[in-house]
């Protein structure tokens, strides 16, 4: 029975899980937390309100009485109410077992959102074209080639080329700006860097 439990849940079959794999990598093979610290990655190709249900189910199923579940999706098109309704429905499933917390990963519009914090302050609310052309434009920059979807180095490339520490500034920033506004209301924005933090306390201290 590891100590420190983390079940997350992505909207995306491989752009979020490849990206949160890198993590779990390196934290299994950190000596000092590798036997304290468990990470389950669960795709679900759901969106929104069907990512935290797939994730009841899944607690459900295995009979998980203790750790956190995280959601981890996008804005996108979908609708507000079912947007912010995540959010809505994880604080309601927390108040029944507080050793088992639901926490909200969520990006708006997309998770390349939090990918480009880690080059640059970013405001401009736009489309996940006008973010990924961003991506285009600094790796080429960088002479890494071109962002893509489902990217198996995603998190090296962000951990060595980016700026992780200045990724989460940046979206506590925006976060803390959008103060009183719902998840569908702060775009763009990106509560991403929550789950980082979270994980980042397990990472091997030279990466760190």
């Amino acid at each position: 029975m590891k100590q420190y439990r983390y079940y997350i849940f992505c909207e995306g079959q491989q752009t979020e899980p490849l990206y949160f794999a890198g993590f779990k990598k390196l934290i299994e093979e950190n000596p000092i937390y590798k036997d304290m610290v468990l990470i389950e990655i669960e795709p679900c190709q759901a969106e929104t309100m069907r990512v935290i249900g797939m994730a009841e189910e899944y607690v459900k199923k295995n009979k998980i009485k203790k750790g956190q579940i995280w959601c981890v999706y996008d804005k996108d098109s979908f609708p507000a109410e079912h947007f912010n309704g995540v959010v809505e429905r994880a604080e309601s499933l927390n108040k029944a077992n507080p050793e088992l917390q639901y926490h909200t990963a969520w990006s708006n519009e997309c998770i390349e959102f939090w990918f480009l914090l880690h080059f640059a302050y970013y405001t401009a609310n736009n489309h996940r074209t006008e973010y990924i052309a961003f991506l285009n434009d600094k790796f080429k920059e960088l002479g890494i080639g071109k962002y893509q979807k489902n990217m198996n180095n995603i998190f090296e490339i962000l951990m060595e080329y980016g700026n992780p520490k200045l990724a989460i500034r940046y979206a506590k920033r925006i976060i803390k700006d959008g103060t009183g506004k719902t998840p569908t209301e702060i775009a763009p924005g990106t509560k991403v860097y929550e789950l980082v933090e979270e994980l980042a306390k397990y990472l091997p201290e030279e990466v760190r």
